[in-house]
């Protein structure tokens, strides 16, 4: 089956009703816990985005509270699962301040945990790449939060 483009959908969703909405919109839920998550942001939480930035960078710092410091391989593995998931909460509020803002969390908590000298190459180059993600970000930026988040950039930048 070919998935139909986003216009044709879009013109499709036009055409239907209220209630035949909400039952899309509600099997879609069903399907994926990733649907229900984005949904919860949308309907709940994307009124006020401070608050929920506020609350994913204290789930980042719960979870390097919780990292296996015993086993490189396990923390290294937990290290891409806290990323994998900043990444998915920075898709679902698709705003490029935030995302800036929940990476620098994130790349300020590992620089500061010691694991970037202590772990090697693999998680070095995974810090590197954060950065340069950050960068192409900040660029799209306004020039006054450009400069702010600049200056933080720096701090990263001196590994």
């Amino acid at each position: 089956m070919k998935a139909a483009s986003v216009v044709e959908i879009k013109q499709e969703l036009k055409n239907n009703s209220s209630s035949q909405l909400i039952d899309l919109c509600l099997r879609l839920a069903r399907f994926k816990k990733e649907n229900k998550e984005l949904l919860t942001y949308l309907l709940f939480e994307a009124h006020d985005e401070q608050a929920f930035i506020a609350a994913v960078k204290m789930e980042i710092d719960d979870s390097f509270a919780q990292l296996p410091h015993t086993n490189a391989y396990l923390t290294k593995k937990s290290l891409r699962k806290i990323l994998r998931t900043t990444n998915k909460y920075n898709r679902y509020i698709a705003s490029k301040t935030a995302e800036v803002e929940l990476l620098m969390h994130y790349c300020i908590k590992l620089k500061s945990s010691g694991l970037l000298r202590r772990l090697g190459t693999a998680v070095k180059n995974l810090y590197m790449q954060q950065l340069k993600k950050i960068e192409a970000a900040i660029g799209t930026l306004h020039e006054d939060l450009q400069y702010d988040y600049r200056k933080e950039m720096n701090f990263l930048q001196a590994v």
